[in-house]
């Protein structure tokens, strides 16, 4: 049921979006915020100033966040909101910028679960400071459990089985799926979607995300070794890209394709690099999870109910329809 074309996404009623304060760096709505994200912001909202912080697992060097950061600017300028950005790919030193963000008597906090039990005491003291949190990106299967409002995302199990079943119609037989941070759950889900619905032969292969000279020579020498790999999965653009080095390197004849998209890898795509991408649309999600804390904040909303997530994909992207996105791609917001 998910074909290359479909792009399998449930949309929330969203107006507008409020963003984030944390202890990096700091951003104000208005004409700065506006010039910034491309003036994809119609408007602004007269509501009083909210101040919100987003706080994520972001790696530095990793280009996806820039997404998510660009769909929160966006959404803060439109409602008046002050976002404070922060990130730490260090889930102990995650959950200190959630205490940061709560001794800052914020008005709103957006964050990724990645590792959800290291979050989980953070995030119960910022709700018991009586201050309202949605999930993003990670912990769909935890968001509920710590009592946040709202999640958007991915379901990453479902976008794996999506992509074991594309792999299944490309007749491959043998995938390695490349896992560049052991114990992330959200990335761990999408190797065992894969696993469960592909018919041949899946092997995870866990690499060092933060040094990717290591990453290449890991993914090379499994290729060498295994001369029957057909497929590298792998788990993000930046690690697409260099896969793509890997099977050079190797002598493979093994294709790439890849969750995650970024500007380069859509031209990976174009120039027949890499095969397809699976897009979750991190913009949608660092704009909807801004944009949900204002309509809590100035209408009592929240999406889904408190009991379903908000789904920004999976959507698949390839040949066939990656033209569109590259228009997209290019002003950095898909």
């Amino acid at each position: 049921m998910y074909r290359h074309h479909r792009v399998a996404i449930l949309s929330a009623t969203v107006l507008a979006g409020s963003l984030l304060a944390s202890g990096c760096s700091s951003d104000s709505g208005g004409k700065k915020a506006e010039e910034d994200t491309g003036n994809v912001s119609a408007g602004k909202a007269d509501t009083p100033r909210m101040k919100v912080a987003m706080i994520t697992h972001a790696a530095p060097g990793d280009t996806f966040w820039d997404l998510i950061r660009k769909g929160a600017e966006a959404a803060a300028a439109k409602d008046n909101v002050e976002l404070v950005y922060s990130s730490n790919p260090d889930s102990a030193k995650q959950a200190n910028l959630i205490q940061n963000a709560i001794d800052q008597k914020v008005d709103g906090i957006a964050v990724t679960l990645a590792k959800p039990d290291a979050m989980k005491a953070a995030v119960a003291k910022a709700e018991k400071a009586g201050i309202p949190v949605v999930g993003f990106n990670g912990g769909i299967d935890a968001w509920k459990e710590q009592g946040l409002l709202e999640y958007f995302g991915q379901d990453e199990t479902v976008a794996g089985a999506a992509f074991g079943e594309r792999l299944n119609e490309l007749g491959a037989k043998n995938n390695i799926c490349v896992i560049q941070e052991q114990g992330h759950v959200a990335l761990e889900a999408r190797c065992a979607g894969v696993k469960k619905a592909f018919k041949g032969k899946t092997t995870n292969l866990y690499v060092n995300g933060t040094n990717m000279p290591a990453v290449k020579s890991t993914i090379t020498a499994k290729l060498k070794q295994d001369s029957s790999v057909d497929y590298v999965v792998t788990l993000g653009a930046p690690f697409a890209l260099t896969a793509v080095q890997s099977v050079d390197d190797a002598g493979s004849k093994a294709k790439v394709a890849t969750f995650d998209l970024n500007k380069d890898l859509v031209g990976a795509i174009q120039d027949g690099d890499v095969e397809f991408a699976v897009d979750q649309q991190p913009y949608l999600q660092g704009y909807l999870s801004v944009d949900a804390l204002w309509l809590y904040k100035t209408n009592g909303n929240f999406s889904g109910g408190g009991q379903e997530p908000v789904l920004t994909g999976p959507a698949f992207v390839d040949k066939s329809n990656v033209e569109t996105i590259a228009k997209f791609a290019a002003k950095g917001t898909r």
